[in-house]
């Protein structure tokens, strides 16, 4: 069941894939045409790219293949053998998998990503993401490694129990992957009187306002800003685009990829010397 974690069969391949129909888009038809493709840090984002999107999720699935090994070996058995008879969407059909997983998995997510804006330690790992100035779709694979693990490590418990399909779990990181993509592209899109239902780029652009709209933030939703709708975070202009991106102190936060790395590290010491 490590396969909730993380499923790399076929993934590099469509995040290449779905990575460079996004940037024929944004070639195509801009939302900002003054922006420029080989905008500045692009070939530290394309490091992002593939780190995150495949090295740092093996690594983790890794880890936590040895660390439920290490748990099997010191207390004599398979800590996951007692959820076996929990097993809430095993043999149902695929697309009723999929609907049900995406949403519950979505829901999480927008609970996280709102924590990760509200707790001062977890915001120094989002830091790094708040950081593109120039927001296109390689923007999205723009994280910190610790957010793999903290959105992988909160979502896990709940979402084994629903005990899907492994074809599922890898349609939804394509899905998802997708949508975050376009997210962050440089497209005009707001998908209309669905707009309600999924994020878009017209949408979330706001949500990398230098300015705050809420108190820690707004459009917090990856796939569907209906949650925003539904608790009171969403911040939706009908026209414009934010005046500058960032977040306050974005002057003195590192630039080089390995100082970015240690970054939240470095800031927690600051806070609490040894």
């Amino acid at each position: 069941m490590l396969h909730i974690l993380w499923d790399t069969r076929g993934y590099f391949f469509w995040l290449l894939a779905i990575s460079s129909c996004c940037w024929i888009l944004e070639r195509l038809v801009p939302w900002r045409p003054e922006q420029r493709a080989w905008r500045d840090q692009f070939g530290q984002d394309l490091f992002w790219l593939v780190f995150n999107g495949h090295y740092a999720g093996i690594a983790l699935a890794s880890l936590a293949s040895w660390a439920m090994g290490a748990i099997s070996h010191a207390v004599g058995s398979d800590p996951l053998q007692l959820s076996v008879p929990v097993r809430l969407l095993a043999g149902h059909p695929l697309w009723l998998q999929f609907l049900t997983f995406l949403v519950a998995k979505d829901f999480l997510e927008y609970l996280i990503h709102n924590l990760l804006h509200r707790v001062p330690w977890l915001w120094e790992f989002h830091k790094l993401h708040h950081s593109i100035r120039e927001l296109d779709w390689i923007g999205n694979m723009r994280f910190h490694w610790m957010e793999i693990a903290v959105y992988r490590g909160l979502t896990y418990f709940p979402l084994f129990f629903l005990d899907v399909d492994r074809r599922v779990i890898l349609w939804i990181a394509i899905f998802t992957t997708l949508i975050g993509h376009l997210n962050h592209a440089n497209l005009n899109l707001n998908w209309g009187l669905f707009r309600y239902l999924l994020n878009s780029p017209r949408l979330h652009v706001w949500h990398h306002d230098l300015v705050t709209h809420k108190r820690h933030g707004q459009n917090f939703a990856v796939i569907f800003s209906l949650w925003d709708y539904l608790f009171g975070t969403v911040y939706a202009p009908a026209q414009g685009y934010p005046a500058k991106l960032g977040f306050e102190g974005m002057d003195v936060f590192p630039s080089r990829l390995l100082s970015r790395l240690i970054y939240p590290i470095q800031a927690r010491l600051k806070r609490n010397p040894p």
